[in-house]
């Protein structure tokens, strides 16, 4: 991967992720040198985020940390906090809980998005800070960085890569790193 604007190797200053042209759930992740194909949710990009609309939010984020499935790949080389998924881990997607938006530990009275899949496209997922600061409820949540399905098709709004552009963007992202969603 190419250098940030400093010239080194450290965090990349700024990501940024754009629509591909003629197809609003694909795009286009573009940092410091390296450029690689994403997936886009079904909702293409909107700026009025809403849950279960299917869009990925426009805005400007930070990546706050990595989750992981240890058991699959060994620990990935990043800058960011890392925290492997157990099979208990999950993301409040209700919006008339406390927890919206958060991560939790699922029990027999709670629900939520299951962080440990069977498909492989939560191996390793970057959370984001969408909606955090201050958490709103109905304005999107469990968005995150993560794999994509072998053809490309469109997320629940999250954005999607492959492994081998993921592993080489995690060396690279810090805790000041923006991500920028146009």
């Amino acid at each position: 991967m190419a250098s940030n604007k400093a010239g080194g190797n450290g965090p990349l200053t700024t990501i940024r992720i754009r629509t591909a042209a003629g197809n609003p759930r694909r795009g286009w992740l573009a940092a410091g040198g390296l450029t690689v194909p994403v997936a886009l949710g079904r909702g293409g990009i909107r700026a009025d985020k809403r849950e279960g609309d299917g869009a990925t939010p426009r805005g400007i984020f930070r990546p706050l940390r990595v989750w992981w499935r240890a058991d699959r790949h060994p620990h990935p080389k990043t800058l960011l906090p890392v925290r492997a998924i157990r099979s208990e881990d999950a993301w409040c997607e209700d919006p008339s809980s406390g927890n919206y938006n958060r991560p939790l530990r699922l029990t027999r009275d709670s629900r939520g998005d299951r962080l440990m899949r069977e498909d492989r496209l939560y191996d390793f997922i970057v959370e984001i800070d969408h909606n955090t600061s201050p958490r709103v409820a109905g304005r999107g949540s469990a968005v995150f960085l993560h794999l994509a399905r072998p053809d490309f098709s469109p997320t629940a709004g999250c954005v999607s890569m492959t492994r081998s552009a993921m592993l080489r963007l995690l060396e690279r992202l810090g805790p000041q790193t923006r991500i920028v969603i146009e």
